[in-house]
């Protein structure tokens, strides 16, 4: 079996395990920027195997350069995608941010009375 076997390439910026909807960028996260152990991550996500787990590592291993890339852009995309929500949040966020304020804004008028 090549290392490549592993992993369905569906395009250019999206790469995932095989037989999973686990993007490599999800593993590989918690293995670089949050330190997580191999089996650690096997165990936070029920679709993979320890096996995929360290292939995925492997495979970053072996194309550095062009993974760290992905990664980046990847990263890149999902901020740019959380500044485009917070400018334009959904209406059920907006409505759910209202609601909020006006519990808090009667929980603290009810607070004020009972003194």
């Amino acid at each position: 079996m090549q290392l490549e076997d592993y992993f369905n390439f569906l395009a250019p910026n999206d790469i995932r395990i095989k037989g999973t909807r686990v993007g490599i960028e999800t593993v590989l996260y918690d293995f670089i920027h949050r330190k997580r152990l191999p089996e650690e991550i096997a165990q936070s996500y029920r679709t993979i195997t320890l096996e995929q787990v360290y292939a995925t590592i492997l495979y970053y291993l072996h194309n550095q350069e062009a993974v760290s890339k992905y990664l980046a852009d990847w990263m890149d995309f999902a901020h740019q995608q959380r500044k485009a929500q917070e400018l334009n949040p959904p209406p059920a966020l907006v409505w759910l941010r209202q609601e909020l304020a006006k519990r808090k804004q009667t929980s603290e008028e009810q607070v004020v009375i009972q003194k």
